[in-house]
């Protein structure tokens, strides 16, 4: 059991985790738009957001700490190493523009680890409501522009307003994240939750996921996609009503980052029926 608790941490600690849940929205972009099966771009995104990921919760601490580090991080960090040497093989094997296209989305994650406001003491992710609207718009570009960037699709309003959704889905994923740090986050660090309270902010996830429901049936008339789609609304609005300031270790960083892989498992299981 003790092993299988240390099994479970480092698939969370080492965002193994998240980068299941980005390419889990990859997979639910390629089967709205009826892509094919991108494995170089899907690999290259889901090895990216592991080495994003672990840059932005370890640089810091690498850096303060780099002689002194627990066990479990430098093991997390040389599995980071291993991951950025396969975002490096599939990042060759995807064509230039989409490489032009996903430098904002790049430099944006860079930013939000790197301080370089306020006199290079500051980075995105201590600026007040920003940290939200970065994660959740990287996150969209790289699940449902990208790829659809790589197959020559044309921005039409279908593709303008799953970008919207997605974007929004993911703000409602993050809030009981943020709902969890209220207790954590420094004072000058105005979270949606800090800001106007545990209880508006879930009133405020649920206006944002019904916005998402009307979003789901203006930019697509498959019918398959329509239930499975529900599912994962009802779930997310359980989840988020359930979030509290103090919850148990793994009801954000498991079950609330899951809910994308239960979407895709869904639509993988309609669209097979």
């Amino acid at each position: 059991m003790r092993f299988f608790k240390l099994l479970i941490d480092f698939y969370l600690n080492a965002s193994i985790h998240v980068a299941f849940s980005v390419y889990a929205f990859l997979r639910i972009t390629e089967l709205y738009f009826e892509l094919p099966y991108n494995k170089n771009l899907n690999y290259f995104i889901f090895f990216g957001t592991i080495s994003g990921y672990n840059f932005v919760k370890y640089a810091g601490v690498a850096k303060l700490h780099h002689r002194s580090l627990t066990k479990d991080l430098k093991i997390i960090q040389v599995f980071s190493f291993f991951c950025f040497l396969a975002l490096l093989f599939y990042a060759s094997q995807i064509s230039l523009k989409t490489h032009y296209f996903t430098m904002p989305f790049t430099l944006l994650t860079i930013l939000y680890a790197v301080p370089f406001l306020s006199g290079f003491e500051k980075n995105l992710r201590a600026v007040s409501y920003l940290k939200i609207i970065v994660v959740a718009f990287v996150w969209a570009g790289f699940t449902v522009l990208i790829p659809l960037i790589e197959v020559g699709k044309e921005i039409s309003l279908e593709i303008v307003l799953s970008l919207v959704q997605r974007f929004v889905i993911v703000v409602v994923l993050i809030l009981p994240f943020d709902i969890r740090d209220v207790k954590y986050d420094a004072i000058s660090l105005q979270t949606i939750p800090k800001k106007i309270g545990v209880q508006k902010t879930k009133k405020l996830g649920l206006m944002l996921m019904i916005f998402s429901l009307v979003l789901e049936y203006v930019h697509t008339s498959n019918v398959i996609v329509k239930t499975p789609f529900m599912i994962f609304f009802f779930l997310l609005i359980v989840l988020l009503m359930r979030a509290k300031t103090y919850q148990s270790k793994y009801f954000s960083s498991f079950w609330v980052e899951l809910l994308p892989i239960v979407w895709w498992l869904l639509l993988l299981g309609f669209d097979n029926f």
